[in-house]
């Protein structure tokens, strides 16, 4: 089989009910060349039975084997950031797109990221529109707002292409497609950030967006490269948002440490961002989405001067020769 020209990547743990409908999205694009699809089961344990020998992850994936574009990858160590890697060094195309293995490709997916970059030879970073895919019968609570439900994935910065020049508005993970040049250039995704178990850190895709800028490389939003985004039932709960605002919270302060921000600054910057969250939540009493929106923020900001404070207690000393 000739090399692909392009090779779409899912990094799972215990998503056998989603995972499927992923992979499915994927063998049916309208891609005219060879392309691949790299499955890595990162160590999922959702065994049917304590008898079983097969995890219900793995069976999904063997289903469909006899495609001969697909190909199982087991990584044991846990984490997002790992399992990223893991798929990089498996594919065997310049292009990487990763695809969330609760997400769904739309048909022309893999089509607009390659042609993307086959046309601009400086993009190292390409990304598109993320809507949410809501279960049956449920419809989004009174007290999500826009701000909180990009939580769950949602991106969109219209219908035209733009490049991004702020971090901030990065493509988001759920569809994500990355050069491999730099990739490697930057030593991969950082194993710091991106979500470990339960651990909802994150900031890897925004920690290689900063790197991309400072390196003269362009990163891209492309409208029309879309993917449906499945919320899980679980996480429509108030409890799961301020979670998810506690780990965002540790995730930027381990940002601000990669990128030499660190120090008795990051307290006064915490500080500030606590007492705006709460000033705001007051502000916006009458309105349940506003008001919940900037309690966890503030909520995230007790998180991340929780991380400075043991950053600087556990900093390495430095020393000096007399």
């Amino acid at each position: 089989m000739p090399d692909p020209q392009i090779s779409a990547i899912i990094c799972t743990h215990n998503r056998a009910a989603y995972l499927g409908g992923a992979i499915d999205s994927l063998l049916v694009q309208d891609f005219p060349d060879n392309f691949e699809v790299v499955v890595v089961d990162n160590a999922s344990s959702d065994y049917a039975s304590p008898e079983s020998s097969t995890s219900r992850t793995r069976e999904v994936v063997e289903a469909r084997l006899g495609d001969r574009r697909l190909k199982y990858v087991w990584e044991p160590e846990i984490g997002l950031s790992v399992a990223r890697n893991t798929g990089a060094s498996e594919a065997r195309s310049e292009i990487l797109a990763y695809l969330d293995d609760d997400a769904v490709a739309d048909p022309n997916w893999l089509r607009v990221l390659h042609a993307a970059y086959q046309s601009n030879q400086k993009l190292a970073i390409a990304g598109g529109k993320v809507n949410l895919l809501w279960p049956s019968g449920v419809s989004p609570p009174e007290w999500l707002s826009p701000g909180l439900a990009q939580n769950l994935g949602a991106y969109d910065l219209g219908e035209s292409c733009v490049y991004v020049t702020a971090a901030g508005l990065t493509p988001r993970g759920v569809n994500y497609s990355i050069r491999r040049t730099f990739l490697e250039k930057i030593g991969g995704f950082d194993v710091k950030l991106g979500r470990v178990g339960t651990k909802l850190l994150s900031n890897e895709e925004l920690r290689a967006t900063e790197l991309a800028l400072e390196l003269g490389w362009q990163v891209v939003y492309l409208p029309e490269a879309v993917v449906l985004h499945n919320v899980a039932a679980e996480r429509l709960n108030k409890a799961w948002f301020l979670e998810r605002g506690w780990w965002q919270g540790i995730s930027e302060c381990y940002r601000e440490q990669l990128s030499d921000r660190a120090g008795i600054a990051q307290l006064g910057r915490g500080g500030e961002r606590i007492l705006r969250g709460v000033w705001k939540s007051f502000k916006y009493i009458r309105d349940p989405a506003l008001r919940f929106e900037n309690f966890v923020f503030a909520w995230g900001q007790i998180g991340y001067l929780s991380a400075a404070i043991r950053g600087l207690i556990f900093a390495p000393k430095s020393t000096t020769r007399h």
